[in-house]
């Protein structure tokens, strides 16, 4: 409304200056003579200025005339689109300007703007390649899906256009999220495009999502044919695609290719510990456990962690306690002063009841990072001693409000994971988790009172009858139910294990 008035009063005002400006010709003396032919011609002011305009449209017209001579002979010598194209020029151009303005309304966030300049262009302009994309992204842009999509659909009809379309729908169909339909149209829409980078990489986020390995790992490589992912990276994230699809293996089903897969991801990224401790454990199923210790060693080297010892735990599972601790040099020899392995050398020797040696292997770990797993081995130690319960109980205490120690860490939204995995379980990326100690460590629960038992072999209000009925079981019968049999067996995990899992 506002504007209207304002272009009326514009005009208006441009009526009366023009007013103004022939009174004051008229008004005025003097003017122009022009001889023609022996015959003189006088004008005035305002004659001359008359004479003025009719000169330079007679001039217009003139080029216009003469274009429309030149168009015509054109048509007459064969150029059957010659006068269609002299009488289309303006209508074109106007048509681009639309264009022009709809796309310039598009980039600013003017959605209605654009979309009115989106029509005008679309009925200007015999060129569907460009207008329909204009019109599909200003609809968008003011929440008209349904138009947008219809506009897609037409896009994706044309061999020009067919990409555009697919990938509009594509990212519609994504942020309704049906990731399914989704995948599919990213896959048609990179066999158009193999080689654009952001259909390459929504391909891949969904083909992770749905645990389409095989089709991961083709879309990785197609990254890295283009160009658009390091060797070294490709390398990685191939060996956690492979392991993803050896999975399965932990199962009994597992199959030989299965096994292969494992074998393959280790190769692939020798540092990776879920690969490492799979393919060991694919050796192991195959008989060859000279294989599964050289990959731990290789993978102990880069960075000790529990898994990579309960998987050489299996290596031998029926070894004896003292055999275990000198099989276990191999890994132990490596990186002497880590945390970790010397939080395994003392679950070791606590399991072969030498508990000054588990205390010497701990060495000044509990003062330094001190941790759940850390402050329970110090309990064990001093219930294997003969330390009162009060002290074992102290250490436990100390073990429940700990922090828990490295764990599976998503270096993207910092999220704590039970356990690795390919995908991220809270914001779905892939390759983020990482094992390192949590930026905010997660505490232990005061739930977890409930294994003092573990340990102490009974609870702190235990009757002093009960403790005259039964004599007190030494440190050896306390220790060896969960601890020693399992870790013999390799069927369970350390007793900080347990601790972990259970708070």
């Amino acid at each position: 409304m506002l504007w209207s008035l304002l272009k009326i009063l514009v005009f208006v005002a441009i009526i009366g200056l023009l007013a103004m400006g022939a009174g004051f010709l008229m008004e005025s003396s003097g003017g122009v003579q022009i001889t023609v032919a022996g015959t003189e011609y006088t004008l005035g002011p305002l004659q001359s200025v008359i004479a003025l305009g009719v000169l330079v449209f007679a001039v217009w017209l003139f080029f216009k005339l003469l274009t429309l001579l030149i168009a015509t002979l054109k048509f007459l010598n064969g150029d059957e689109t010659a006068l269609s194209r002299y009488f289309d020029r303006s209508r074109e151009k106007r048509g681009y300007q639309a264009l022009a303005d709809g796309l310039m309304a598009l980039a600013s966030g003017e959605g209605r703007v654009a979309m009115t300049k989106a029509n005008k262009a679309e009925k200007l302009l015999n060129n569907p390649e460009l207008t329909n994309l204009l019109v599909a992204q200003a609809a968008e842009m003011t929440g008209d899906t349904k138009k947008a999509s219809e506009t897609y659909k037409k896009l994706v009809t044309n061999n020009a256009t067919r990409f555009v379309g697919v990938r509009g729908i594509m990212k519609q169909k994504l942020a309704e999220g049906d990731d399914e339909t989704a995948r599919k149209l990213a896959e048609k829409a990179l066999a158009l495009k193999p080689r654009h980078e952001e259909t390459q990489d929504v391909l891949l986020n969904l083909q992770t999502k749905a645990q389409d390995w095989a089709g991961a790992r083709s879309t990785l490589t197609s990254k890295l044919k283009a160009g658009y992912l390091p060797r070294d990276v490709f390398k990685r994230r191939d060996a956690v695609l492979a392991l993803s699809e050896a999975k399965v293996l932990l199962d009994d089903t597992a199959t030989v290719e299965q096994q292969e897969h494992a074998i393959e991801a280790n190769r692939l990224s020798p540092d990776l510990v879920p690969a490492a401790a799979m393919a060991a454990r694919a050796y192991i199923e195959k008989g060859k456990p000279r294989a599964a210790t050289k990959i731990l060693k290789k993978a102990w080297e880069v960075q000790p962690h529990p898994d990579l010892a309960h998987a050489f735990a299996e290596i031998v599972p029926d070894e004896t306690p003292e055999q275990r601790i000198k099989r276990f040099t191999a890994l132990t020899r490596i990186h002497s002063e880590n945390m970790e392995t010397r939080l395994i050398l003392a679950e070791l020797n606590i399991v072969a009841e030498d508990f000054p040696e588990a205390r010497r292997a701990l060495g000044d770990v509990v003062e330094k990072q001190g941790d759940a797993r850390a402050y329970t081995l110090m309990a064990a130690i001093e219930r294997g001693e003969g330390a009162s319960d009060a002290v074992v109980q102290g250490w436990l205490a100390k073990a429940l409000n700990a922090p828990r120690g490295p764990q599976w860490v998503c270096t993207n939204c910092h999220d704590i994971q039970p356990e690795w995995g390919p995908v991220c379980q809270n914001c779905g990326s892939f390759d983020t988790l990482s094992w390192q100690t949590p930026q905010t460590p997660e505490i232990a629960s005061a739930t977890g009172v409930h294994m003092l038992p573990l340990i102490v072999g009974a609870l702190e209000d235990q009757s002093e009858a009960e403790e005259a009925e039964e004599p007190e079981e030494s440190a050896e019968e306390s220790l060896e139910e969960p601890v020693e049999e399992d870790m013999i067996e390799g069927k369970a995990e350390p007793v900080t294990e347990e601790v972990a899992r259970q708070t």
